[in-house]
């Protein structure tokens, strides 16, 4: 019987898998404007099918596996290429293609002139693909095909501008540190064959009763650490500030809005697994609420605009696992799409003041903009102050709702974390705020002579998403916990436990977190707007702070003292005993074949004149044959031993049969 659901369903990565393809082969035979019609094109049509398929979800409450192919099948392991659509895989559709649909038409105008401009939307387009089939398998095969294909993609994208140094080894180093995340997620798989014999997420959730305690830590830790590198939580956070080496629509793109909550992703879809495992839990809780710490007060003093909304992109992910650690499930959600609203908003945003002043992006030369790009300023103040969590806008319900869930619960360590982590939030961003947009011009002249707004095919992307920024939390989330959003994942991801609030608590949470995101709000007007000697003053006076947090803890220069020199280190070592020890006896033996044959040419000689020539043409001749054996080619070797395995095993055989 035909289904349109399940027809639409398979066509999702379908559009942007043949944009790939169409712009990847044969881009170079036509023009910009067809490239980029194309990839956006694609990602729109996309968008269109995840709304008719979230229709008759939200109608029927239906879940939807489909089959595209049989993949892989034998002994006990079978594989499809597979799709599973619920309402948790609706939400990240409806952000990934919604979200993505608008960067790509921003990125029409951001990367107009580029020379690489058709290579960068076959990216985007195997960047869309690719975590469409992650939010979209119905098993772990497939999700981690999409992790390794974001993982790639954001090396491509990461690395567009390859012949800049700095962006080549930020490529590097994100890819190298995401497969650490990796090995940890494939041990999960792993685990989660030999115990249950399926790798489909149905099957194994049904059999989640026969799973020991110590089991389910083992497999929810493993997987833990794939969320941790993708994610960027500590400690493998120092990729994602390094990204931002990329075009700005790829930091919109992949380290705000899609591939970095994919850590988010897995461990919500697999929480009846770290349900299972209280220590796993209160693992995710530790590193979420530590991240969300740790990277806000990097974030205080940064002067590169990008940077500063990287580490509080790093930060925002740590809410969310702390969300996931309390089991918040549907807050960390929640807070994944209003973080995709306003966080896409303000790094689109800080692309067009880069646009405006032709690629500056040190704030210490900005100043004094709200009147020369009023648009850009009024969307960029609006996703600020929607991330600082001041209410109504989009971040203050889903932070508050975190927030609020640890504070009853009595989780008071993490409610002190996020607490503190808001704090420095609404503080950075408004420094960020006031350093690019108010006070007097810190522009050289000829850079201030040239600025303007950006067009409207950016602007017109950054006022969709100031509108979800403002509106969206209120459609999804309110009222606080009972929202829309929590009865359509309550199927999936289930209802937050613990203690009720009565309304007076509600109202007295929400007003402590408002007051804070207020505070720090006034602080950083008071240092930047009112009296900007003192923030110089207060830099002076506690220089090894500032000099600290400017140098990001001089966690990076750790890593390459700990691991990255040792390793090198260890490779030229290598590299020496492959070339004076290895090579030095393969070069021997070729060389004592070489004596063999010129010792063959000398006894020939010698029984010629003796009359035994016969004897020496052998052994000329078996010299010179053996001497070919010695070829030095690693092949060579290779098959000459499988040879003699096969004859060791013909003789072995032969005699067994006497």
């Amino acid at each position: 019987m035909f289904d349109l659901t399940d027809l639409l369903i398979k066509l999702i990565p379908v559009f942007p898998l043949l944009a790939a393809i169409a712009n990847g082969l044969l881009g170079s035979r036509y023009s910009h404007e067809v490239a980029h019609r194309l990839a956006w094109g694609s990602v729109g049509l996309s968008f269109l099918c995840v709304i008719g398929v979230f229709a008759d979800v939200l109608r029927t409450g239906a879940t939807h596996e489909v089959i595209a192919y049989q993949w892989i099948f034998g002994g006990d392991l079978t594989i499809n290429l597979a799709y599973l659509v619920d309402p948790l895989t609706c939400v990240w559709l409806l952000v990934v293609t919604g979200v993505g649909f608008l960067i790509h038409v921003y990125s029409v105008g951001y990367m107009h002139g580029e020379a690489g401009f058709t290579r960068f939307f076959t990216y985007m387009n195997l960047f869309m693909l690719s975590m469409l089939l992650l939010v979209m398998g119905n098993n772990y095969a497939v999700l981690f095909i999409g992790w390794e294909g974001v993982g790639l993609c954001s090396y491509l994208l990461i690395g567009y501008y390859y012949d800049k140094v700095s962006a080549a080894k930020a490529a590097t180093k994100a890819f190298v540190v995401n497969r650490i995340g990796d090995a940890g997620f494939l041990l999960a798989i792993f685990l989660v064959f030999i115990n249950f014999k399926t790798l489909d997420y149905t099957k194994v959730f049904a059999q989640l009763g026969q799973l020991s305690p110590d089991m389910a830590t083992a497999i929810a830790l493993c997987l833990l650490v794939g969320a941790v590198g993708k994610s960027a939580q500590l400690p493998l956070y120092t990729w994602l500030p390094d990204a931002m080496e990329g075009p700005t629509p790829v930091s919109a793109l992949i380290h705000a809005a899609t591939m970095v909550t994919a850590g988010v992703y897995m461990i919500v879809r697999n929480h009846a697994i770290f349900d299972l495992s209280p220590i796993a839990m209160q693992t995710v809780a530790i590193v979420g609420g530590c991240t969300a710490l740790f990277a806000a007060t990097i974030g205080l003093v940064q002067t590169d605009i990008k940077r500063v909304l990287a580490y509080s992109t790093v930060s925002q992910l740590g809410y969310m696992f702390l969300a996931c650690g309390i089991g918040a499930y549907t807050a960390a959600v929640f807070h994944v799409m209003t973080h995709a609203f306003f966080k896409a908003l303000l790094f689109l945003s800080a692309g067009s003041v880069i646009h405006a002043l032709s690629g500056e992006q040190d704030i210490r030369k900005m100043g004094g903009l709200s009147k020369k790009i009023p648009w850009t300023y009024r969307l960029f103040l609006i996703g600020t102050i929607a991330i600082a969590g001041i209410p109504p806008l989009a971040g203050f319900w889903s932070k508050d709702e975190i927030m609020g869930h640890a504070f009853v619960n009595h989780q008071f360590l993490f409610y002190g974390l996020a607490a503190i982590g808001a704090f420095l939030t609404s503080f950075y961003m408004f420094r960020l705020t006031y350093l690019t947009f108010y006070g007097p011009s810190r522009m050289d002249h000829h850079t201030e002579e040239h600025v303007h707004e950006s067009p409207m095919v950016m602007v017109g992307p950054l006022m969709a998403l100031g509108v979800l920024s403002v509106f969206g939390g209120l459609i999804l989330g309110f009222p606080p916990e009972h929202g829309w959003l929590h009865g359509f994942l309550a199927p999936v991801a289930g209802v937050a436990g613990g203690h009720e609030t009565s309304v007076a608590t509600t109202l007295l949470l929400m007003g402590t977190a408002t007051g804070i995101a207020v505070v720090g709000w006034g602080l950083a007007h008071f240092l930047y707007s009112l009296s900007p000697s003192t923030a110089d003053t207060w830099a002076a006076k506690f220089s090894g702070i500032y000099t600290t947090l400017l140098n990001k803890y001089y966690v990076d220069e750790l890593y390459d003292f700990l691991f990255v020199e040792p390793t090198k280190r260890l490779g030229e070592f290598l590299d020496w005993f492959d070339r004076t020890v290895i090579d030095g006896l393969v070069n021997g033996v070729a060389q004592m074949a070489e004596w063999g044959s010129a010792g063959s040419t000398w006894l020939e000689k010698y029984v010629v004149y003796a009359g035994l020539n016969v004897i020496g043409l052998s052994n000329h001749l078996a010299a010179r044959q053996g001497r070919k054996l010695q070829s030095g080619m690693v092949h060579h070797y290779a098959a000459i031993i499988i040879a003699g395995i096969f004859l060791l095993a013909l003789v072995v055989q032969l005699i067994l049969q006497k």
